[in-house]
């Protein structure tokens, strides 16, 4: 089975002052990450602003990725859209480019009839049954609002193409009760920077973190240091990054991703609206909280 362990980040997509994909700054991004220890890109994903992507620009920004990342970087597609059918044709022009997997988001427009474990499971089997790559499923309730039941990822985790889920809920307990309950050699990883170092320790295999793509080296130093159970200095890390993961996940979202990513000479630029410009307020506390974690 394919191994997603370590940290990936779900790359930004730069855009130009015309709103357009810089591809330039995909090239200079994903050239600094390809020196770091992370294990691979994902690209099109939530902090990707997928859902602000037509059709043909989440193409070309498969296409940039896999261009520019280096050869040992493994390369995961953010593919999951309302429909079971664009979510597959997705899927299979990503593997067309060497994309090795398929992270697919909850479905969750049609709350009332989609938010329970049936429906979540119909939804992933039908992709997992016809996908060209293996499927993680990936859960974010506090975007979109579904929380797929743990009972229902142990119940998916048995199917031969679904091999992994994200979790970004940042629920330890939730992380625990997958661990317990699926399949043996189902991955779990956190998609939470602000639970890493607990998340390792119970047993998730890696993570998807946007605050991997402004300070990569702060992240993967937890990584390592759970890695060579020196525990101790995870959680050190944990704290050190503690109020900076904060301020660019829960408080001011993928514009304050993007502004520290600026500070530490990555290219974040602007974000598509209706996701607004910060504030100089909001700047300044940015600024303070990178301090020391520029790398």
């Amino acid at each position: 089975m394919m191994k997603l362990h370590g940290i990936f980040p779900p790359i930004t997509t730069p855009f130009n002052a015309d709103g357009e994909i810089y591809e330039a700054k995909v090239a200079h991004n994903v050239g600094k990450w390809n020196r770091t220890g992370l294990a691979g890109y994902v690209v099109c994903g939530s902090t990707g602003e997928s859902v602000h992507l037509t059709f043909d620009e989440k193409l070309r920004m498969f296409e940039l990725a896999a261009k520019y990342a280096a050869p040992e970087k493994l390369l995961l597609c953010g593919t999951g859209v309302e429909s079971v059918k664009e979510t597959l044709e997705l899927t299979r022009r990503a593997a067309e480019m060497g994309y090795k997997a398929a992270m697919v988001r909850t479905p969750h427009y049609y709350k009332n009839l989609i938010n329970n474990g049936p429906a979540q499971a119909l939804y992933f089997r039908a992709v997992a049954d016809q996908s060209p790559v293996p499927v993680m499923i990936y859960n974010w309730p506090q975007a979109t609002g579904v929380d797929i039941p743990a009972e229902t990822v142990a119940e998916l985790s048995h199917h031969p193409n679904i091999i992994a889920i994200k979790e970004s809920s940042g629920n330890i307990e939730k992380v625990m009760q997958m661990i317990r309950e699926c399949r043996p050699g189902f991955q779990v990883l956190v998609g939470s920077a602000p639970t890493l170092a607990p998340s390792l320790a119970v047993g998730a295999v890696g993570a998807v973190l946007a605050y991997a793509n402004a300070a990569p080296y702060s992240v993967i130093a937890i990584w390592e240091a759970h890695r060579q159970r020196e525990f101790d200095a995870a959680m050190d890390w944990q704290r050190r990054i503690a109020r900076a993961a904060v301020l660019v996940t829960a408080k001011y979202g993928i514009p304050g991703l993007k502004y520290a990513m600026d500070l530490n000479g990555y290219y974040g630029g602007p974000c598509r609206l209706p996701l607004a410009p910060l504030n100089p307020e909001a700047k300044k506390e940015i600024e303070d909280a990178f301090q020391g974690l520029n790398s």
